[in-house]
């Protein structure tokens, strides 16, 4: 067996994604943090890519998807979570951020042994993935934020009102139908409670 002789913080970072708290410029009712979005993220994504394969005549690599999701937000350990109205205020604002958010890709890859690099590398910086792969991401995510604002609003919080409606006009307006197949399959049963659940099928 060969000697490990090397250590790093990789792992300590990603672990501290569980403190990283989203959506903090509203009262949440139920606070969300990164790392259990990113599940969430993931396993969304891996079921779109599936729809897109069984229905929709893709060729797409679903689990290669749900693994780039699960490092989706990965910088935010660093920069913690800029939210949307923020981020995306002024051009500026934006093309600063994307500068941050990639100088973070580079420092958290920069913690990885050399061997490990170049799988990381494919995982983290979107640049070098398959563009249906990142389209299926960030739908993903957006039905992901579509769904903790419901959770919001039905717990009597309107502060995700107009969050809520933005991005059910977003998710609307799509062109990709594995997205329109998940929100019309899905969706609906969200909004259940656990007796509701298990009184369907």
């Amino acid at each position: 067996m060969k000697q490990i002789t090397i250590t790093s913080s990789f792992y300590a970072y990603l672990s501290r994604l569980r403190w990283i708290k989203r959506w903090g410029l509203k009262r949440n009712a139920c606070e969300e943090n990164v790392m259990e979005h990113s599940w969430e993220v993931s396993v969304i994504a891996h079921t779109l890519a599936l729809i897109k394969n069984r229905y929709y005549d893709g060729t797409v690599d679903a689990n290669a998807i749900a693994t780039a999701a699960l490092y989706h937000d990965i910088t935010e350990v660093i920069t913690g979570d800029l939210p949307t109205p923020i981020k995306y205020h002024s051009k500026a604002i934006n093309t600063a951020y994307k500068q941050i958010e990639k100088q973070a890709e580079l420092e958290l890859l920069a913690l990885l042994p050399a061997e490990l690099y170049e799988d990381f590398e494919a995982l983290i910086h979107h640049g070098n993935m398959p563009e249906e792969h990142v389209k299926i991401i960030k739908a993903a995510d957006k039905i992901s934020a579509y769904l903790k604002c419901q959770a919001e609003l039905k717990a009597g919080n309107t502060e995700f009102e107009t969050a809520a409606e933005q991005l059910a006009l977003a998710i609307g307006e799509s062109e990709q139908p594995e997205v329109i197949f998940f929100m019309q399959v899905f969706v609906p049963s969200c909004g259940l409670t656990l007796d509701g659940l298990m009184k369907t099928n």
